[in-house]
């Protein structure tokens, strides 16, 4: 009985577990397909929210792309601006500032002055100094002329500043007295054809030639103290042309020497320049036995081009 009652009890004990699994087991499995398709929700959000991030992202990068772009055109348009306003300004200045006269480094001027010569023409023979047809014995007297001073630089060829170069072309007309021309001595020749006797003096004087010079001279001029009022200069060595008024005793006119000269000159006012000149003329010989070196000393007006 005792037995019997085990086993009955055995058997319900077996039914009730029976029953209770093949409740329990559909409500298990309906829980693990319930968390299976929760899962799969959150990770198809998971997914949409990573893909809306990088959408995002790329949106972000292109607005900073574009506003980068936006502030280089605006920082150049900046710049450009401001060059435009400069430029507008420096026109301004321009226009509103008073024309400046070039430089004026040409000079034309006019000299004279006295002038020796270091021997006399005449002499006690007539067949030396040229004497032949004048026997002046002045040696002194006076000169003038005119010149041109071409500026070629400021620098002296980049060798000193401050210090100008030129090239000097000059003229000048010297006198020096008269004296008796011995070839003639006043004395004409009247043929005896023509009712005359020969030689006769006319006046019973004899005839007097001036004794006059020509210089021409082409010469390098330094001039120091560049844009200043008043401006020494020299003249190393130039080139002299001398013709004489009357002839030498081998009727030459003509023959070469060197000139050397130094002075001052100084601005007085708007391009009038007022100088000094003081020069050495020197021939390596005389012309056919006429004398022809001598000494300057004088001044000039000068007017600046």
């Amino acid at each position: 009985m005792s037995f019997t009652k085990t086993k009955l009890a055995l058997g319900v004990a077996a039914a009730t577990l029976t029953m209770a699994g093949a409740f329990i087991a559909p409500q298990a499995q309906a829980a693990g397909s319930s968390a299976e398709r929760v899962a799969d929700a959150a990770a198809r959000k998971t997914e949409a929210l990573e893909a809306q991030m990088q959408q995002m992202a790329e949106q972000m990068q292109a607005m900073q792309a574009e506003l980068s772009r936006v502030k280089s055109s605006s920082a150049s348009s900046t710049a450009a601006n401001a060059k435009v306003q400069e430029l507008d300004q420096w026109m301004a200045s321009v226009k509103s500032t008073p024309a400046q006269a070039s430089a004026k480094d040409n000079l034309v001027a006019v000299r004279g002055g006295w002038s020796a010569l270091d021997h006399a023409r005449g002499n006690a023979s007539p067949l030396t100094n040229g004497a032949f047809l004048s026997n002046n014995q002045n040696n002194e007297g006076f000169y003038f002329g005119g010149a041109f001073d071409f500026n070629v630089n400021n620098d002296l060829f980049g060798l000193m500043d401050d210090t100008s170069f030129g090239i000097e072309l000059g003229v000048e007309y010297a006198q020096y007295g008269s004296g008796t021309n011995t070839l003639t001595d006043g004395t004409v020749v009247v043929p005896v054809a023509e009712g005359g006797t020969g030689a006769v003096r006319v006046n019973g004087a004899s005839p007097r030639a001036t004794d006059a010079r020509l210089r021409i001279n082409a010469s390098p001029k330094i001039k120091f103290m560049h844009d200043s009022k008043l401006r020494p200069w020299i003249i190393p060595v130039g080139l002299d042309i001398n013709i004489l008024g009357v002839p030498s005793n081998a009727v030459s006119v003509l023959n070469a020497g060197l000139n050397f000269g130094a002075g001052a000159e100084y601005d007085l006012y708007r391009g009038i320049v007022l100088g000094t000149d003081v020069r050495y003329h020197y021939s390596t010989s005389k012309l056919d036995g006429t004398p022809t070196d001598g000494f300057n000393a004088g001044g000039y007006v000068g007017f600046k081009f």
